[in-house]
């Protein structure tokens, strides 16, 4: 379910979703009832807070599975661009493919942003935990990417 504004709301049903993964592979969130998702949505492949934010998400990969969840990204690029994203930096978990921003928009992610002057759209760094019934349990918006994981993992022992 989703507010009045468009954005998901905790306790609410998540929005489904179904996107190619960096392999071209269909994702859905649906077939992930029973596992607790980890849903991360940022800007842009190969850009130097989202590359952070990615190796820190593969690099505790082990501690946040150990609590029962899976970890998805989510950017407006390319299945090719996130293939090369993701050989480039060894990542080990699956990113989608959202090109036009339509699941970023249903979850509230898909915000107006500004570069020197310039108004475009694009994803407010933003992580979603769902919980195996398919329940938006937390929301973290206007995500800084320096210490976020330990967020994620602080709030997967309150809700696993």
């Amino acid at each position: 379910m989703e507010s009045a504004k468009g954005q998901a709301v905790e306790g609410q049903p998540a929005p489904d979703f179904e996107l190619p993964d960096d392999q071209g592979n269909i994702v859905r969130l649906r077939d992930l009832r029973g596992q607790t998702v980890v849903l991360y949505m940022y800007p842009k492949d190969q850009t130097p807070g989202c590359t952070a934010q990615a190796c820190d998400f593969r690099d505790n990969l082990a501690r946040i599975q150990a609590a029962g969840a899976v970890v998805l990204g989510l950017s407006p690029d390319s299945v090719a661009s996130h293939k090369r994203f993701k050989e480039k930096y060894g990542l080990t978990f699956p990113l989608l493919s959202d090109e036009g921003g339509a699941v970023a928009s249903r979850y509230g992610a898909w915000v107006q942003k500004s570069l020197f002057g310039r108004k475009f759209m694009g994803i407010e760094r933003s992580t979603f935990i769902i919980d195996g019934d398919g329940i938006l349990r937390k929301a973290f918006r206007k995500v800084k990417v320096r210490g976020h994981v330990d967020q994620v993992l602080r709030a997967l022992e309150e809700i696993v």
